[in-house]
């Protein structure tokens, strides 16, 4: 099944991208489940019910977590970590609370993830695909992710209508719930779904 990992709402200071289009648009792109990933936050939840819509999109809400060594997509039962952790503290917290921890754009030119992070093992998984990088950037973290034997993941970044379903990932198990993404996110049941983006 393909899902879009890294969507911003309007919950999002620099997103356009309201929650009714996503929803009422994310299926006629092919995507099958959509997680929202807003900027240290989860109050799209006042807004939208988590879980399968009338149309069977699968709608999951997660959280782009900033730290000052990179940006972190994390699910699970996570709405009571503070805020203003560094990536060191926050993905040992994410774990032991049974979530997942992707790094986000982690070579992007001008917000890089600390590669310490990685060679300390304490994420093992990062977008090789994101849809607002450019093409060396994605190439850099395709890079960095096959050097350390990570999971690689893709995301849209969508910050607009018209980034939607940019960047899916390609999940190999059945994902029916956000216990279900998480598993398969750390067992490493997916891969970015290249076909679909060149075909957008």
């Amino acid at each position: 099944m393909l899902i879009d990992l890294h969507v911003h709402s309007t919950c999002s200071p620099c997103s356009i991208l309201k929650p009714s289009e996503i929803l009422a648009n994310a299926r006629s792109l092919g995507l099958d489940a959509v997680c929202i990933t807003d900027h240290d936050t989860m109050s799209i939840l006042t807004q939208c019910r988590e879980g399968f819509q009338p149309d069977g999109l699968l709608l999951i809400v997660g959280m782009e977590y900033t730290t000052d060594q990179g940006d972190y997509l994390i699910f699970g039962d996570v709405r009571s970590l503070p805020h203003g952790l560094s990536a060191e503290v926050l993905l040992p917290a994410v774990r032991d609370l049974g979530g997942a921890a992707i790094s986000a754009h982690p070579c992007r030119t001008w917000r890089p993830a600390d590669t310490i992070i990685f060679d300390q093992g304490l994420c093992s998984i990062a977008e090789a695909e994101n849809g607002r990088n450019t093409d060396v950037e994605n190439g850099m973290a395709m890079d960095l992710i096959e050097a350390r034997g990570m999971t690689a993941v893709a995301g849209s970044d969508a910050h607009s209508l018209e980034e939607l379903g940019r960047c899916p990932t390609r999940f190999t198990v059945p994902v029916n719930s956000v216990r279900d993404l998480v598993d398969a996110l750390n067992q490493g049941h997916c891969c970015p779904s290249t076909a679909h983006r060149s075909a957008a």
